[in-house]
C-alpha cells in the first residue's frame, strides 16, 4: 500500500450505524457544502485547526505568551479571548496549555495507520457482518487517501460503505464506487436554489451523480438520506420532489429520515463560529411519522434514522 496522508479528525469504533452490523468509521477533514445546520462544523475546513474549550481554562495566561500571531489576550475581567481572524492554527497555543483547553482538531495519518486500526476489530466485523464506513466531512475531497483505505479493506474482505454529500466530479466518485458496497447520499433539498442558499452550492452535480450511480453496473447498494430540517426540508412540497425523483430510480434500497438535532451546536463555539440555526425545534414523532406515510404512498421503502 502506498504510505498515503490524509487528514482525519475522528475514528469511531464498535459503531452500530452508518452501514450494517458493527463498524469502524473512519470521519475525514474537508467538505465542499456549508450545510446551515451542519453538526460537525469541524469536518469543513480539510487542514487540522485550533479548538479552545473555555469551560476546561484555568487562565494561566500561558497561551497569550506563546501564541507568535498575537491572536490571543486576556481581557480586563481576565477572561481569555482568542482573534479568530488572526489565528493561523499552528498549534503552539496547544503544546503550551496544560489543561487541555487548547486542542488541534484533526491529525494527519497514513493509510497504513487507520487499516491497522480497522484490523484490531475485524473479529468484530465477521461475527456481526459489518465492516467499514468512511465518512467526514466529504471523503471524496481525499480520494486518493479513501481509495487506499477502501482498497485494503476489500483486499480483506470487508464490507465497505461510505457517506458522500454526493458534491464530487463523477470520475472520482466512479472510482470509488469500485470499492465499495453501500453508498450513502444525502439529498438535502430537490431546489437547486435553496440548496444553494443553505449549503453554498447548487445540487445539480449531486443529483447528476445520482442518476449515474442508479444506471452504473454493479453491485453497490444505494441509500439516499433526506435530512429533515424544520420549515426548511420537511415541507409537504419538498418530501413530494424528493420522493417523486427517488421513484424514478431503479437501485435505491430505501430512504432514511435523519431528524434534525442540536448534538454539534457546541463545537460551534469551539472553533469560534456562530450556530445560525439556534432557533429550530427538533421535529416530532408525530411530525417524523407523517414524512414517512407521505414518501411510504409513493412505494419507496423509508426508515426514520441511520
Amino acid at each position: 500500500m502506498v504510505n498515503l496522508k490524509g487528514t482525519i479528525f475522528k475514528i469511531e469504533k464498535l459503531a452500530i450505524y452508518d452501514g450494517p452490523g458493527i463498524r469502524t468509521v473512519i470521519f475525514l477533514k474537508g467538505c465542499p457544502l456549508r450545510c446551515k445546520w451542519c453538526s460537525s462544523p469541524e469536518s469543513q475546513i480539510i487542514s487540522p485547526e485550533m479548538g479552545y474549550s473555555v469551560d476546561k481554562c484555568f487562565k494561566c495566561g500561558k497561551c497569550v505568551k506563546v501564541c507568535p500571531e498575537d491572536a490571543i489576550r486576556i481581557s480586563e475581567k481576565g477572561d481569555i479571548l482568542t482573534n479568530w481572524q488572526l489565528c493561523n492554527n499552528c498549534g503552539e497555543c496547544v503544546e503550551g496549555c496544560a489543561f487541555g483547553a487548547r486542542k488541534m482538531i484533526g491529525r494527519q495519518v497514513t493509510a497504513n495507520e487507520v487499516v491497522r486500526e480497522i484490523e484490531k476489530d475485524e473479529i468484530f466485523y465477521h461475527h456481526s457482518g459489518g465492516g467499514v464506513t468512511l465518512s467526514g466531512g466529504e471523503p471524496a475531497m481525499q480520494p486518493e487517501f479513501s481509495f487506499e483505505i477502501l482498497k485494503a479493506c476489500r483486499h480483506r474482505g470487508l464490507h465497505t460503505a461510505m457517506e458522500t454529500c454526493g458534491f464530487s466530479k463523477w470520475n472520482v466518485l466512479s472510482e470509488m464506487l469500485k470499492y465499495l458496497d453501500l453508498i450513502y447520499i444525502d439529498i438535502k433539498h430537490m431546489s437547486s436554489e435553496k440548496h444553494l442558499e443553505l449549503t453554498g452550492q447548487a445540487n445539480m452535480l449531486i443529483l447528476e451523480n445520482i442518476k449515474n450511480i442508479d444506471v452504473r453496473n454493479g453491485d453497490t447498494s444505494l441509500i439516499i438520506r433526506i435530512p429533515v430540517i424544520p420549515g426548511i426540508s420537511d415541507t409537504p412540497k419538498n418530501i413530494e420532489n424528493t420522493a417523486a425523483f427517488i421513484r424514478g430510480l431503479n437501485r435505491v434500497e430505501r430512504i432514511e429520515l435523519l431528524p434534525y438535532h442540536k448534538y454539534g451546536v457546541g463545537t460551534y463555539s469551539i472553533i469560534g463560529r456562530e450556530y445560525p440555526l439556534m432557533n429550530l425545534r427538533i421535529p416530532s414523532q408525530d411530525h417524523l411519522n407523517s414524512l414517512r406515510e407521505a414518501i411510504n404512498s409513493f412505494n419507496i421503502p423509508v426508515q426514520i434514522g441511520g
